[in-house]
């Protein structure tokens, strides 16, 4: 699923990645880097690019399936919410 471009809710973003039960991949659409949002560490660097506003060049990957609709709903909310 595409990353929003205007990803700036970091907080919201790793509350909900901590609700999946599998790993969630950041993953440029190059395919060139990868982050598993899931590792404290990756979480860091994910974050650091994400702020460059390189939002747009990212994808989010579930690798639990059961994840995807929760993370697809994450993003509905905070998109709506931004209308509101």
């Amino acid at each position: 699923m595409m990353l929003l471009k205007n990803a700036k809710e970091i907080d919201k973003l790793i509350e909900a990645v901590n609700r999946c039960r599998g790993d969630v991949l950041l993953r440029s659409t190059d395919g060139r880097e990868e982050f598993n949002l899931k590792s404290v560490l990756s979480r860091y660097i994910a974050i650091g690019e994400l702020c460059k506003d390189h939002g747009d060049r990212f994808e989010i990957y579930c690798m639990d399936r059961s994840d995807e609709g929760y993370m697809l709903n994450f993003f509905y909310d905070l998109d709506r919410e931004r209308v509101a």
